[in-house]
């Protein structure tokens, strides 16, 4: 699996389509990642992104990017998320940004989740952050 595996494309379509190949979607290694990134495709998240984290970070396993439509739509990701969350028994997830749904944070341990409206994702560009080729992580490139 790449370190970036980007599950949906810009348009909200699903990769991997008759259209573009047989590319699957990419599934997380632990069965917290496979549940997050199933409920995020029940509930139309757009360009669901996962990002391997394992010996790269100490506060988290993975990290998972995805966008909603609107402000609506990413708290109702969230919240079915946390209702997800609360089945699974994690009790108590961590979430910052619920009120405006502009960029919600929900922190499950092992599994940090982003949901962003797609501008508010575009303005702070997390996937770059954490790319394996960064300059910041002494990547290609740097002298």
């Amino acid at each position: 699996m790449d370190p970036i595996d980007s599950v949906h494309s810009d348009d909200g379509q699903a990769e991997g389509g008759p259209s573009s190949g047989d590319q699957a979607l990419p599934v997380g290694q632990s069965d917290l990642e496979r549940a997050i990134l199933a409920k995020l495709d029940e509930d139309k998240a757009l360009d669901m992104v996962l990002i391997d984290l394992r010996g790269k970070s100490p506060m988290s396993d993975a990290m998972i990017v995805a966008s909603g439509r609107s402000n609506r739509h990413v708290g109702a990701l969230a919240d079915h998320l946390l209702r997800m969350f609360k089945e699974m028994g994690l009790g108590k997830v961590k979430v910052e940004g619920l009120p405006h749904c502009d960029w919600v944070l929900l922190d499950a341990g092992d599994v940090i989740v982003h949901l962003f409206r797609p501008e508010v994702r575009t303005f702070y560009n997390i996937e770059k952050i954490w790319a394996i080729d960064s300059a910041h992580r002494g990547g290609a490139g740097v002298a």
